[in-house]
């Protein structure tokens, strides 16, 4: 028998029995189709970090109080600072001290709740300098930011990202309008344009900025503290002069060495490693119960074409009484499973592809299809449909005509 009938003749018994072999491949359908969406859904949520990293920018360094430990937490600090304070940005800013940063724009952030009229909206308030939009690469869609002069005065203006504008104003333009902080009426003088989520998966959009000093006055603090300081470096190829230079005057400031410094320096590159790393270890989660699908699957294969042999044992002996080799008999059922397997895969990639177009519509994150995932599911199918066919395949081959045409 030819490899082009030995084909024909495994469709042939694919085809006779179509309920049995849909409900054996049906683990390897959803195990590939379930591989193609989380390798899709793992890259497509790599592909936004990366493109929102570089609309921030990559030359900018990301200060915080605390600092990682070996044991993945954060501590306050070894020295007599254990927080950012404003003070460490204005030193920051010294062009003698760091000549490296073209930028500083210390900030402080709380939750407040912004009325207008009787709509009211829970969202980040950012007190800042008028560096702020420079460094952090923002820009308006309408209005303008504050001065210089309204951030030393405290001034009751606000900027709204575009997602609060549109809660609490909706279509309406805002700018020009008033809304009310803790019984303070502030007024909206810009609207800042979409910017999506940050590396950390949180809305750059949903935000309301005010000068520093109008940020303690409406919440009542009068800390020194900051939440975060940004530092703009004059260009990515000085970013890792900067990164020294603020370092070093920080843990001087501090008086901690660089070792056991109470502040952490974040780059670009670094959110976007971890924010991959992450995705990753996602992808390997989800990889692994797709695997699990993927076994049971194989088990399915495997379980059906024992059934195969034993329901075609007279066959096979007479196959064999007629002189038909060990290794035809063999053949013949591993491109039965196989087959068995390769369905299996093109109909998971075909699921796989069609839920990679529907479900950014249910869950808002991209989907990106990989050709080398695609590739790659394939030929797991088609390995899994050869590897649990190797031993009814053996088992078939191994009858004797004589057991095989004597057996019910």
């Amino acid at each position: 028998m030819s490899w082009w009938e030995t084909v024909r003749s495994g469709l042939a018994a694919i085809r006779s029995h179509r309920l049995r072999s849909a409900l054996t491949v049906l683990g390897i359908v959803i195990g590939i189709s379930s591989v193609i969406l989380t390798v899709g859904l793992g890259q497509g949520a790599q592909r936004e970090v990366e493109d929102q990293i570089d609309a921030l920018g990559s030359n900018l360094l990301i200060v915080s109080p605390g600092s990682s430990t070996s044991s993945s937490g954060m501590r306050g600090g070894f020295g007599s600072a254990s927080t950012l304070t404003f003070a460490d940005a204005t030193a920051i800013a010294d062009s003698d001290v760091v000549p490296d940063a073209a930028a500083v724009a210390p900030a402080t952030t709380s939750s407040v709740a912004l009325v207008n009229g009787s709509t009211n909206w829970t969202t980040s308030l950012v007190g800042t300098s008028t560096a702020w939009p420079q460094v952090r690469s923002r820009e308006l869609s309408a209005g303008r930011f504050f001065t210089a002069a309204e951030a030393e005065q405290g001034a009751a203006v606000v900027v709204l990202g575009p997602d609060t504008a549109s809660e609490l104003f909706g279509r309406l333009s805002p700018v020009g309008q008033q809304v009310t902080v803790n019984g303070t009426r502030l007024t909206v003088i810009g609207v800042l344009t979409s910017s999506g989520a940050s590396a950390s998966g949180t809305s750059e959009d949903d935000l309301a900025v005010v000068p520093v000093a109008t940020s303690s006055r409406l919440t009542g603090s009068t800390a020194d503290t900051v939440s975060t300081i940004y530092v703009e470096a004059a260009n990515e190829y000085v970013l890792s002069a900067a990164y020294q230079e603020v370092q070093a005057l920080l843990a001087n400031r501090h008086g901690v060495t660089t070792a056991e410094a109470d502040f952490s320096i974040a780059t670009q590159a670094s959110l976007v490693e971890t924010a991959n790393e992450t995705n990753r270890t996602f992808t390997v989660l989800l990889g692994g119960v797709a695997g699990i699908s993927l076994l049971v699957g194989g088990i399915g294969v495997m379980n059906i074409m024992l059934v195969s042999v034993t329901e075609r044992v007279r066959e096979i002996g007479l196959r064999k009484a007629l002189g038909a080799a060990p290794r035809v008999i063999r053949r013949q059922f591993l491109v039965e499973a196989s087959l068995l397997g390769l369905t299996g895969g093109v109909v998971g990639v075909l699921i796989g592809v069609v839920g990679a177009q529907v479900l950014p519509h249910f869950i808002d994150q991209a989907v990106a299809i990989s050709a080398v995932a695609t590739i790659a599911a394939l030929a797991t199918a088609l390995a899994l449909g050869v590897g649990f066919g190797v031993y009814p395949a053996t088992r078939a081959a191994r009858l004797t005509p004589i057991d095989a045409l004597r057996s019910e």
